[in-house]
């Protein structure tokens, strides 16, 4: 018995910080007294949804490693990154709205003169480990220093690519709060931030932060950082809410019909950023791609088009087999065929949805070469496709006009 207690003790020794703190005490008696906790782990809305790779693991391990697949997943060259300055961050906003989208899933968001900073990742690697993981294909912007004062800092959930240890640390020694969904709290406080700054929240519920509501809504994914799984804290999307602007951040998920009620309750949406990244055949449920992105955002704004649409998750970390500037080029052709404005700022660039959005596909410049295998036939305008998208037909293989140069 002392020799296991020696091994588990030295086991713990040797746990990352990065790993976090598992929820206890009264946290976890909210969290199994939450609706959505269910045979010791939090549900999916819509049933279960796959968190690892279907199919053969042989399979997945040739594409994703495989060296002619490899180079297709990150830029050719230099990727652009807007020289953001404090200067840019200080001078108001025109409208009473502006985004800037960090990379990634990062986006600061002064809406209605508050200051909200969404899933913020200034970390070389999103990994428990600095040595090890997926590294940045692009330098952060501006240093996080830099940023100002922010209100809150929002979380989406505690996967390594939306909450980053560096980061976080960095914030806690600032007067910020944090608003995140259930459990998280215990990975935040773990890290020094206190509890009187934590505003944690199980789907449905809301917090104000000054003149914000803040709503965590439900979300399609999964949770952890350690070497178990063990689901005890929640996944969210969120709603944030001012005086004159409503804002809506997907945070990781899969496609369901979700979205349409959450709209129903708290749309339109003057802008929404949706995560269209790191998706595959391998794990439909939690990721979405770009054509299921831009039927989100038209189920959140009532069915049609309406707002601008943020596309997040992509560009910054190589975390699935698809091209590197893949998810950029299609959404840009997904809201094209939907009549739908989309915002596609370089890294850094801030933005006011009400103004006129960065529109340029930049990252051309710096990509190999892309197939569009998707793509279908226009239907006349006005008649919707099956997807509600104005798509009709199956895809088509591409050919050489199906290649972005």
């Amino acid at each position: 018995m002392t020799g296991s207690s020696s091994l588990s003790s030295g086991l713990r020794a040797l746990r990352p910080d990065a790993f976090g703190a598992d929820p206890g005490g009264e946290r976890l008696a909210r969290i199994q007294g939450s609706p959505h906790f269910k045979d010791g782990v939090f549900q999916n809305p819509g049933g279960t949804a796959r968190t690892r790779p279907s199919g053969s693991m042989l399979e997945f391990a040739k594409t994703y490693f495989e060296k002619e697949q490899r180079a297709r997943r990150a830029p050719r060259g230099t990727v652009p990154v807007h020289a953001t300055t404090l200067a840019d961050l200080a001078r108001p906003s025109v409208g009473g709205l502006r985004l800037t989208w960090m990379g990634h899933s990062s986006v600061l968001a002064e809406i209605d003169g508050h200051r909200v900073l969404f899933d913020p990742v200034w970390g070389e690697r999103c990994s428990p480990f600095p040595f090890a993981g997926p590294k940045r294909l692009h330098p952060v912007p501006l240093p996080i220093a830099a940023l100002g004062t922010v209100d809150v800092v929002v979380i989406s959930h505690d996967h390594y690519d939306h909450l980053d240890l560096p980061t976080i640390k960095a914030l806690a020694g600032t007067d910020t709060l944090f608003a995140v969904p259930l459990g998280v709290g215990a990975h935040l406080e773990q890290w020094g931030v206190s509890a009187d700054r934590l505003r944690e929240l199980d789907w449905h519920e809301e917090t104000r932060i000054g003149g914000l509501t803040l709503t965590a809504t439900p979300a399609r994914h999964f949770c952890g950082r350690g070497l178990r799984n063990t689901q005890h804290t929640l996944w969210a999307s969120w709603v944030v809410a001012g005086e004159e602007h409503r804002i809506y951040h997907s945070g990781d998920t899969g496609y369901f019909d979700g979205f349409k009620d959450i709209g129903a309750d708290h749309g339109p949406f003057d802008a929404t950023m949706i995560q269209i990244g790191a998706y595959s055949e391998y794990w439909p449920d939690i990721h979405m791609t770009p054509e299921e992105g831009v039927r989100a955002h038209l189920d959140l704004q009532g069915g049609g088009p309406h707002g601008v649409l943020l596309p997040i998750h992509w560009g910054t970390f190589n975390l699935a087999p698809h091209a590197w500037a893949e998810p950029g080029e299609w959404t840009k052709d997904a809201g094209d065929a939907a009549g739908q404005t989309v915002a596609l700022p370089r890294p850094g660039e801030p933005f006011e949805p009400s103004g006129k959005p960065p529109v340029d596909p930049w990252w051309r410049e710096v990509s190999a070469p892309l197939a569009r295998p998707w793509r279908r036939a226009l239907q006349p305008r006005g008649e919707a496709g099956p997807d509600g998208l104005g798509l009709a037909g199956d895809a088509v293989a591409p050919d050489a006009d199906d290649l972005v140069k």
